[in-house]
């Protein structure tokens, strides 16, 4: 197939999208469809079509392309009065489902290579389970828990759960080489851990959480031997009940607490436990600045896991794309909003106090960088050690918020995480410019 005729399919599959959405947008005026089957209708209309994505195109990049036209597309139909936009938007409660769906797309497809299950499980996760969670709790949900501003049923975890097992079985069993035992205890894993994070999703995260969550650590452990898996599945168990247990003695909701765990698991499951050691401290940061130095933010909890989660993914999707390992420049990253939000816990101290405590964390976090830096292999640590980038990233981070604790006030996670982003991928940047 040639390069102008992939442009215009992709082109031509923005055009259906928007006809698709028409079509049921029309249908809903005639048989009254409510706002959330018309949303679940497009997404499960768009997720199918998805799924073809890797046999529809020879080649990656026009997927990139209709992933970033359909974006843009997404973005104008969100723009008040739009008569189209309502039949994504009509729900109630703020969502950014449509836009992070079609991220997830391009994401998933980039870091599946070439291993077509690690795409199509995922993606059809997201496009069946979900869709079948969301209308059977919407239909016939009589038991509900809470999620920030709305509800989700246990009807609708349990038919999620039920649903992404299948799946899992059917694509492990088509697309795999694994022995059945193995089959039956990823996919037992794959479905508890999905149920988990779409329980615990909100504003649509779970349209990128729960695809990156499952490629991720189906890429890293699908081909482990039975006893590692069953490990695996044992602490995943045990983490479940120690948040449980600990989250009501530091202020989190059983919502926050699932979602926290979630994300220290999905951390340990993917990255050496060294080089998760930083990341896991800015959730502990995170509860220490909240409760010192509360902010305006109306979900805090939540926000600095959706922060951490996008930096994660972020940096785990630009290394494979540049092909230079990205691990210690994340870690590089952790440690300013680490350290960012230490710095505005102890904003209210004494000068001298302020100073002293935050040398003392400064100190800790390089200590454990250094280490994780030396266990890590050689193609981890490419750039060297990158010291006066580290002594940049803790000036930055632990003097701005100690000095102008109050432009913190509002939007404090997403302030936190650009200002740590800033030196990390400015030397990413530099480093492969320079390699290259």
């Amino acid at each position: 197939m040639t390069a102008p005729l992939q442009i215009g399919l992709a082109l031509g599959s923005v055009a259906v999208l928007l006809g698709v959405m028409a079509l049921v947008r029309r249908l809903a005026g005639v048989w009254q469809i409510g706002a959330e089957v018309q949303r679940k209708l497009v997404h499960i209309a768009t997720g199918l079509y998805a799924l073809t994505l890797p046999w529809l195109f020879p080649d990656r990049w026009p997927v990139y392309v209709l992933v970033a036209v359909t974006l843009v597309v997404m973005l104008v139909l969100r723009r008040p009065g739009s008569r189209l936009g309502q039949t994504l938007h009509g729900v109630e409660r703020t969502s950014y489902g449509d836009l992070l769906l079609a991220l997830s797309v391009g994401v998933c497809l980039f870091l599946s290579g070439d291993e077509p299950y690690l795409y199509v499980l995922p993606m059809a996760v997201l496009t069946l389970a979900d869709a079948a969670a969301a209308l059977a709790g919407s239909t016939y949900g009589t038991r509900f828990f809470k999620i920030e501003e709305g509800r989700k049923s246990v009807e609708g975890s349990v038919v999620f759960f039920t649903v992404t097992l299948l799946i899992a079985i059917l694509c492990l069993m088509l697309m795999t080489p694994f022995p059945p035992p193995n089959i039956i205890v990823i996919a037992l894993m794959v479905a508890g851990f999905g149920t988990l994070v779409e329980a615990a999703s909100w504003r649509g995260f779970d349209n990128l959480f729960l695809p990156l969550g499952l490629l991720t650590f189906l890429s890293v452990h699908a081909a482990s031997p039975l006893g590692d898996l069953l490990w695996l599945a044992a602490v995943f168990a045990a983490s479940l009940v120690a948040f449980r247990l600990i989250a009501p003695r530091i202020g989190l909701t059983h919502h926050a607490s699932h979602v926290y765990v979630t994300t220290v698991f999905l951390l340990l499951a993917t990255v050496e436990v060294h080089n998760a050691i930083i990341p896991i401290l800015v959730l502990a940061a995170h509860a220490f600045s909240r409760s010192a130095a509360p902010c305006r933010g109306k979900y805090p909890d939540l926000d600095i896991v959706a922060g951490l989660a996008l930096v994660s993914f972020g940096w785990l999707t630009l290394g494979n794309a540049t092909g230079w390992n990205a691990v210690t420049f994340y870690g590089l990253t952790a440690m300013g909003m680490t350290l960012a939000l230490c710095a505005l816990a102890l904003a209210a101290r004494p000068v001298a106090v302020r100073g002293g405590l935050l040398l003392l964390v400064a100190g800790g976090l390089c200590v454990i960088y250094a280490v994780a830096f030396g266990l890590n292999p050689d193609a981890s640590n490419w750039n060297g050690p990158m010291w006066p980038a580290v002594v940049a990233s803790v000036l930055l981070s632990g003097l701005t918020p100690s000095l102008i604790p109050v432009a913190f006030g509002a939007s404090r996670v997403t302030k936190v995480t650009l200002m740590s982003l800033a030196i990390p991928v400015t030397t990413y940047l530099a480093a492969i410019g320079f390699a290259a």
